[in-house]
C-alpha cells in the first residue's frame, strides 16, 4: 500500500503546501498507521503546511519542537500531537525524530460524530504530554498498527473503536485545568460551518454564502452556531481570517496586497485595517516579528516500505 502527501511546487503559490492522504480503496478505509519511516519522509516535513486529513501523532524520542499554527513547542516525549484539516504545522530543527503516526480523513469518523469536536479541541495546542499515560497509549497504537497490517477479519470495526479511545485518553492526559472544552451535543450545522471555513479558502466565504451552500438560512445558522460555540458565524468568519493572514504571512512571500486577497478581503487597505484592529499591530509589523520558514518544499513524495500492507 502506497501512502503518499503531495506538496505544491513553489512557495510563492497562492496557498501554502497541501499534503493529502492517498491510500488504496479509501472508501473502504481512510486510514494509515506507522512509524515515521514507513508513512514517508513528509511526515517529518521541516517546511510549514497544511494537511486534507486529521493526524495525530505520539512523539515518542527526539530533540526540536512541534510548531502549529505559529506555535512553538519543544518536544517532550512522550507526548501526542494532533492536527487537522487546514491548520499549518512543520517539524522544527528535530533530531532522531521517533514516534507513531496515525492519518485518516473524516469518513473514518462517522460512527463516534462526537470525536470531531473533540479533535479540533485537541488541536488548540502543539502538544500534549503524556505522562503516565504513555505507556498505555504507545500499546494501543502498537495494537492498532498490528490490526492495520494483519487485517484480520473486522480489523475496521477494531481500528475505529481503537482510534475513539485513542482520542478519548487523549483529552484524560489533559490536566484538569488545561482540558479543552468538548461540547456535550455539538450541533451537526455548527461543526459543518467551522469546518468549512477552515478549509483552506473557506475564509472567502460570507456567512450568507455558507448558509446557502449549508442548506440553510442566515438567520437558522446564526442560531446555532451561536448555540453550539458562544460565537456568531461572523465571529467565527473573523477569526478564521485572522488565523489565516498570519499563517500567510509568517510562512510564505506572499505581498501583503496578495495575503489580503487569500484572507478574503478585495481591499487591501481596508484588510490592514482589519489586521491591526483584532492584533494590534499591522501586517507588516506581524511579519517582521515573526521568523518565516524558508525551507524548500520540493519534496517527492514518499511511498511506505514494500512490506507494508
Amino acid at each position: 500500500m502506497d501512502v503518499r502527501r503531495t506538496t505544491p511546487t513553489r512557495r510563492t503559490a497562492p496557498d501554502l503546501p497541501l499534503h493529502r492522504l492517498q491510500v488504496p480503496l479509501p472508501q473502504l478505509l481512510p486510514f494509515a498507521i506507522g512509524g515515521f519511516d514507513a508513512i514517508g519522509t513528509l511526515s517529518r516535513a521541516n517546511f510549514p503546511h497544511r494537511h486534507s486529513f486529521y493526524e495525530i501523532v505520539m512523539v515518542t524520542g527526539g530533540r526540536g519542537a512541534h510548531v502549529l499554527d505559529l506555535v512553538h513547542q519543544p518536544l517532550a516525549p512522550p507526548q501526542l500531537c494532533v492536527i487537522t484539516p487546514g491548520q499549518v504545522h512543520y517539524w522544527a530543527d528535530t533530531e532522531e525524530l521517533t514516534g507513531r503516526v496515525v492519518l485518516f480523513n473524516e469518513d473514518f469518523l462517522l460512527g463516534h460524530p462526537q470525536d470531531l469536536a473533540a479533535l479540533r479541541a485537541l488541536a488548540t495546542r502543539p502538544g500534549i504530554g503524556l505522562g503516565e499515560q504513555g505507556g498505555t497509549v504507545a500499546r494501543l497504537l502498537a495494537d492498532m498498527e498490528q490490526e492495520y497490517r494483519t487485517r484480520a477479519p473486522g480489523y475496521q470495526g477494531v481500528l475505529r473503536a481503537s482510534l475513539h479511545i485513542l482520542i478519548v485518553r487523549a483529552l484524560r492526559a489533559c490536566s484538569p485545568g488545561d482540558r479543552p472544552a468538548v461540547p456535550a451535543r455539538p450541533a451537526e450545522l455548527a461543526a459543518a460551518f467551522t469546518r468549512l471555513i477552515a478549509k483552506p479558502g473557506g475564509v472567502r466565504h460570507s456567512v450568507a454564502s455558507t448558509a446557502q451552500e449549508l442548506g440553510v438560512s442566515p438567520g437558522h445558522l446564526q442560531t446555532l452556531v451561536k448555540q453550539a460555540t458562544g460565537r456568531t458565524p461572523g465571529g467565527l468568519i473573523r477569526r478564521q481570517q485572522t488565523l489565516e493572514a498570519k499563517r500567510l504571512l509568517a510562512c510564505t512571500d506572499l505581498t501583503i496586497r496578495q495575503v489580503a486577497k487569500e484572507a478574503g478581503f478585495a481591499d487591501p487597505a481596508y484588510f490592514c485595517r482589519f489586521f491591526r484592529r483584532e492584533t494590534g499591530m499591522t501586517p507588516g509589523e506581524f511579519r517582521s516579528r515573526v521568523d518565516g520558514n524558508h525551507h524548500d518544499p520540493r519534496i517527492m513524495s514518499i511511498a511506505v516500505a514494500p512490506d507494508g500492507p
